[in-house]
């Protein structure tokens, strides 16, 4: 789902770099699990969320990036992709 006009200006709810063409829609709070906020994402932030947690993790931990970033395999990304323009993308491999 995109949502430009919303974006503009922006930044990656995760890794915090702003936002490029292609945006994901992303529940903190698993929508499985009663969530209805949403934040936007770049598409390999959100693939990598979802390749670390499972929607019952994501639950248990508090709806705010800083609660994901001390995860070991969230810090690698994140110390990975800070340099990458907004649009970069690669293939997220499966965490779990």
């Amino acid at each position: 789902m995109n949502h430009p006009d919303a974006t503009a200006g922006q930044r990656c709810w995760l890794c915090g770099r702003p936002l490029g063409h292609r945006i994901e829609w992303h529940h903190p709070l698993p929508k499985s699990r009663g969530g209805r906020m949403t934040v936007a994402l770049h598409p390999i932030c959100h693939r990598t969320i979802h390749a670390t947690f499972s929607n019952a993790e994501l639950a248990r931990l508090p709806g705010e990036a800083a609660a994901l970033t001390p995860h070991p395999a969230i810090a690698r990304f994140l110390a990975w992709i800070a340099d990458r323009p907004p649009d970069f993308h690669a293939p997220t491999r499966r965490g779990r």
